[in-house]
């Protein structure tokens, strides 16, 4: 693994997973969705992880004209690295989950690393009353759906973004998709340094336990070497505890309102940015330094702002 001398933020603004009834502070709009990325890169974060809502409803989108609303003014407002979703939303083709990162070509996209169980069906349990109709089926869809990103899929994705010049994201939500990872490294379909996100606390996925953290770096050690960066996320109330920890191994941090709704016990939090400022705090008070945007451009050797298509 590459030991950054300074640790890249990043921030997950609005995500897919969790749904507006669950919090008044999830960004929906796009004026939300840049101002929340906005106020995020000041805070700390270099990389601003980005998904798209439909206004009236927050419902996840992956319609490139939602992008074309708040892209631009997250790139007028702040000079952080933009990383669009090819996730999406639960349960949409392939095309749809590519067609905004085609059209924006962003420095960077996301790339989940394999299908598996992906059940968040328990996210809205304490929710009383939904404010949408599409809320409680599309949690609970997920008791009985795979998140697909099959070889084909996923070499695909990789193939057509990285000939625009986006690099990746790469999301891995268990130890095998580490060896996928490798598999393509291998094929020479991706070239190092590799950004890889390690994700805990999705049930279908790696359980947030500090035993798995240990054992998903020690097995991409193995894989990459030098050749990489490990990044840290953790679900819910694992996050603060979770990517400190990833810190302390050398690693870099992810937070946001698409990994987690809450400050502390109890306490929603009011924006990214405080999420933001939190993680930073902590990783200051123990002498860790953090990244610049231009700093995690050169560490993750991005294309530059001024090659991205908005």
């Amino acid at each position: 693994m590459k030991r950054a001398d300074k640790v890249i933020i990043s921030c997950a603004i609005t995500g897919s997973i969790h749904t507006p009834s669950m919090s008044p502070y999830l960004p929906v709009t796009p004026d939300e969705i840049a101002t929340a990325a906005i106020d995020a890169c000041k805070a700390g974060a270099a990389v601003l992880h980005l998904h798209a809502r439909v206004p009236e409803t927050g419902r996840p989108s992956q319609d490139p004209a939602l992008f074309k609303q708040f892209l631009p003014a997250i790139k007028d407002g702040c000079d952080g690295i933009v990383n669009i979703t090819t996730g999406g939303g639960l349960g949409m083709t392939l095309e749809e989950r590519l067609a905004p990162a085609k059209w924006a070509q962003p420095e960077i996209a996301s790339m989940n690393m394999g299908s598996f169980n992906f059940n968040i069906a328990s996210a809205g349990d304490r929710i009383q009353s939904f404010k949408h109709d599409w809320e409680r089926p599309y949690l609970e869809m997920t008791k009985d759906f795979i998140l697909s990103n099959t070889f084909a899929q996923i070499e695909r994705g990789m193939t057509e973004l990285t000939a625009l010049g986006t690099r990746f994201e790469f999301e891995c939500y268990d130890v095998g998709h580490l060896y996928n990872l490798a598999h393509f490294a291998d094929r020479k379909l991706v070239e190092p340094p590799f950004f890889v996100q390690a994700i805990f606390g999705i049930l279908g996925g790696v359980g947030a336990d500090a035993e798995n953290l240990m054992h998903m770096k020690a097995t991409a050690d193995r894989l990459f070497g030098n050749d990489y960066f490990l990044s840290v996320l953790a679900a819910g109330r694992h996050q603060f505890p979770f990517v400190t920890m990833g810190a302390i191994l050398g690693g870099n941090v992810r937070v946001g309102l698409e990994d987690n709704l809450y400050l502390g016990r109890g306490q929603l939090a009011p924006s990214n940015a405080d999420q933001v400022a939190k993680i930073r705090r902590i990783l200051e008070e123990l002498s860790l330094p953090i990244a610049t945007p231009d700093e995690a451009r050169r560490m993750l050797a991005t294309k530059g702002a001024d090659r991205v298509a908005f």
